[in-house]
């Protein structure tokens, strides 16, 4: 019952030993209570009781009852770090007894070998086991032994035969009554999906067995531990970080495993240096490293050493003696069958390669490439990062390049898969070397085109698709719905300075729930293996107009400029300079934004100087006289352009990337497209645009007051010609993907932009903050504006900055008489900055609006 329903077992145990049962019955109650507090309670408590049941299965002279009761104690030992106590308990159990109940312990004795990541010997004794549990017709048993051998293959990389194991598993649990083992049979399907590579799924099953587990109510330290593994996995590094942390401090404060929380441990130290929490990292993994080794557990303190390593690299460490540490640890990885001996491999090779080591570096990196033609994706990219190493090593750019681009393609096939925008996004980071790599060989071995080919290949990948759409969920739905209406009542609460905690709260978990429904799902676009063509980009831009990509090498800004059918590189300055003077510049156009700070106007246009310098550099004067398309990193995603000297008067606009441009100028607009405009509460001016937008457009969709809810909102600007929206907007940096719009029953949000079939193909949104964005992965952006690109979206116009109400309304009715007159998005915010009033207010208000896409 134990495994079945936990709590009323215990319950029952208790009321065995309150009515003075026989030592054979009283065994087996504290049997069930050693194993409750085993596995969710306090270890002390467990241990306390799985001794008295060893005690009094002696009395009854019962060898089975003393043999099961070893087994649960054996475990429970290796749980609290008493490995050689735990062992022999297990040892004496397989001794006491022969045939079907000597299966048993071995089950529990493979379990505590995997435990300890003796996966051979776990191996050994399960497949002993098996076949006796089902001559036995044992279902319960044989369904464990199953989940346990597949559990087993997924850690020495037999996915396939985990597969079988799990599927005949699953079977048999349909037809018992164990609702544990049942939720541990869902959170194993979850870690099978994930190291075949579908991590939605992964995602979705691991969600089903935490409801699973909360429905019985006990902890769930194991799946924590996998779901950060997960996370990880995801580029959620961060979210990896708290959950293995907040588990740590559960586990802490009932006194729980000591092997549970080593491997916590162990989750936490690698989600920290994934993050660039170096110290963070290196002071979890030393802990894990000393609880592995206390344990006696050699796989996962291999495994602790690495992560360690790793971390004091990211610190800056370096040295022959951690050359040497590494290759240990990856000998000690592959003896043991572990996946994660090339990466053990390729971080050898590249530290001997700082250290100009080439002959161990070679001899390393060999190894890791092995890796590069089988296994998870992943797994294989660690093997072309090898490659691409030894080939520049060897001073083959070719090498360099091929391997890169082989390392790339099998990303991008795993990024596919992913239904999510942020989970696509965040993907890239995992192939953030290999893109610099090949980059920096461009830089050598090729002209400025070459450059730019890789340039592209590696930035606003997530945009390259739209995000998969799920329609049919109404779940999400009701969530979204739910979401709305709280975040509304929150919002009212703070503005009456009466904020109300238990709304925030609710508010919190419902974005939890939206964003992970939104999480699991698949992707269901194939990619349509387009390889970005200079040759098109420049018969697009013709002979007038500019394209400026800047691309990051080394840290400094290398400026790609396109047009009259060639590209040329310049050199600009360093990022990290550019970035701290974006901030300044941010930081004095939200002086300006408010009366009476005109004062600041030179300092902001002296800023505004040094950035032309450091992004553009000698290519300022080679820009021309025509159209300017700025393709910037995503770290420089906050300039605003139209404050750099030389582009104060020019038409620019600013592309995630050259590709994404193309994709916007082909964009074809509806044939009998609508132009919606919409009003939302609370601004200062009451979107004074709005009504004199509706003249000027007559027979436009106009909706105000209550007839701006999301809902109708959304039905309106799906395929709309053009749409305006003057509403507040609310950038979240913590969740970019709840950025949010204020409609008359609460946020708009961008998942609720990205179930649209198709966005408005210009879009003008006239409020603070809606082109603001985090950069996430490789050089990616997720944030409002990035929503609408991939969802037919070819023009829009945002701000970056806060801006002062009223002097927007001028600046976006300028804009509209512009666009009425034919002209394209950049073209009419050209000239309604040039309309406005010659004020620091109105300039400012001007250079925080930026036109991006090409319509």
């Amino acid at each position: 019952m134990v495994f079945a329903a936990p709590n009323d077992a215990l319950a029952r145990a208790e009321g065995v030993l309150d009515a003075d049962p026989s030592p054979l019955h009283a065994s087996v109650a504290h049997q069930v209570i050693g194993i409750w507090q085993r596995d969710w309670g306090d270890m002390r408590i467990a241990l306390h009781h799985l001794r008295r049941a060893r005690d009094l299965a002696a009395r009854a002279e019962s060898a089975e009852r003393e043999a099961d009761v070893l087994a649960a104690l054996g475990v429970a030992s290796v749980h609290a770090g008493r490995t050689q106590q735990g062992l022999a308990a297990l040892e004496r159990g397989v001794e006491r007894v022969s045939g079907h109940p000597r299966a048993r312990v071995l089950f529990r004795r493979a379990y505590a070998r995997w435990v300890l990541g003796h996966h051979r010997e776990a191996l050994e004794d399960v497949r002993r086991a098996v076949p006796v549990l089902r001559q036995a017709d044992d279902v319960i048993w044989t369904a464990r032994a199953l989940t346990l051998r597949a559990t087993v293959h997924l850690a020495l990389g037999a996915v396939d035969r985990a597969d079988a194991d799990f599927t005949a598993a699953e079977t048999l649990w349909d037809t018992t009554g164990q609702e544990h083992d049942k939720a541990d049979a869902v959170e194993s399907r979850g870690l099978a999906a994930f190291r075949s590579g579908d991590i939605p799924a992964a995602l979705r099953l691991l969600d089903e067995a935490e409801e699973r587990y909360a429905k019985l109510g006990t902890p769930t330290f194991m799946l924590s531990i996998r779901r950060c593994e997960v996370l990880m996995a995801a580029g959620l590094a961060p979210e990896a970080l708290a959950e293995a942390d907040a588990a740590i401090a559960v586990l802490d404060g009932i006194g729980g495993q000591s092997t549970r929380k080593a491997e916590l441990l162990l989750a936490a130290a690698t989600a920290a240096r994934l993050a660039g929490d170096a110290h963070t990292a290196i002071a979890r993994a030393d802990m894990a490293v000393r609880l592995f080794t206390g344990q006696r557990r050699p796989w996962w303190e291999a495994h602790a050493r690495l992560v360690l390593i790793e971390a004091r690299v990211a610190a800056g460490r370096s040295s022959g003696r951690l050359v040497a540490d590494t290759a240990a640890v990856a000998e000690r990885l592959a003896s043991f069958g572990a996946p994660a001996a090339p990466e053990a491999s390729l971080l050898a090779g590249r530290i001997a390669l700082g250290l100009g080591w080439r002959a161990d570096a070679e001899r390393h990196l060999a190894l890791a490439a092995r890796s590069r033609r089988s296994g998870p994706p992943l797994a294989r990219m660690t093997g072309w990062a090898a490659q691409a190493l030894r080939a520049r090593a060897a001073g083959s750019g070719r090498g360099v390049l091929e391997a890169c681009r082989r390392g790339l393609d099998v990303l991008d096939a795993h990024r596919m898969t992913l239904g999510a925008s942020e989970l696509r996004a965040r993907a890239s980071a995992q192939g953030a070397e290999l893109a610099a790599l090949a980059q920096q060989a461009s830089l050598e071995t090729g002209g400025p085109r070459r450059l730019l080919v890789w340039s592209e290949r590696w930035r606003a990948t997530a945009l390259s698709a739209p995000p998969t759409r799920p329609p049919a969920d109404p779940q999400l739905q009701s969530d979204l719905t739910a979401f709305r209406e709280i975040a509304a009542r929150a919002e009212a609460a703070r503005m009456d300075a009466r904020p109300i905690p238990a709304l925030d709260r609710e508010q919190r978990r419902l974005e939890r729930e939206i964003r992970a429904r939104t999480l699991h799902m698949r992707g269901d676009a194939p990619g349509d293996g387009h390889r970005f063509d200079p040759g098109r980009l420049l018969d697009r831009l013709g002979d007038d107009v500019r394209l400026v990509e800047l691309a990051v090498l080394d840290g400094r800004v290398q400026v790609l400029l396109c047009g009259q059918g060639r590209v040329r590189r310049f050199e600009a300055g360093l990022l990290a300079e550019a970035e701290v003077e974006a901030e300044h510049v941010q930081a004095g156009l939200r002086r300006l934004a408010h009366p009476g700070a005109e004062a600041r106007l030179p300092v902001v246009e002296a800023a505004g100087r040094r950035l032309e310098e450091l992004l553009l550099g000698p290519a300022a004067a080679q820009l021309g006289d025509g159209p300017l398309v700025v393709v910037p990193p995503a770290r420089l995603h906050r300039v605003p352009w139209a404050l750099l000297p030389s582009l104060r008067e020019r038409v620019v606009s600013v592309s995630p990337s050259a590709t994404s441009w193309l994709r916007a100028r082909e964009t074809e607009p509806p044939r009998r497209g609508r132009h919606v405009l919409v009003r939302g509460p609370g601004l200062a001016t009451g979107g004074a645009e709005v009504p004199h937008l509706a003249v000027r457009y007559g027979g436009a969709v106009v909706l105000e007051h209550a007839d701006a809810r999301v809902p109708r909102v959304l039905e309106e600007l799906d395929g709309a010609e053009l749409a305006h929206i003057a509403a507040h907007g609310a950038f979240r940096a913590d969740s970019p993907l709840f950025s949010s719009l204020r409609m008359a029953d609460g946020p708009i949000v961008v998942h609720d932009f990205e179930r649209l079939d198709r966005s408005p193909y210009r879009i003008i949104l006239s409020c603070c903050d809606t082109a603001r964005f985090a950069s996430v992965g490789a050089d990616e952006l997720l944030g409002l504006v990035t929503a609408l690109l991939p969802l037919g979206t070819a023009g829009v116009v945002a701000c970056s900055a806060p801006v002062n109400d009223a002097a927007v309304v001028p600046l976006m009715l300028a804009l509209h008489k512009g666009l009425g007159a034919g002209l394209s998005l950049a073209e009419a915010l050209r000239d309604a900055r040039a309309a406005l009033p010659d004020d620091a207010l109105h300039r400012a208000t001007g250079w925080a609006f930026t036109a991006f896409g090409a319509a």
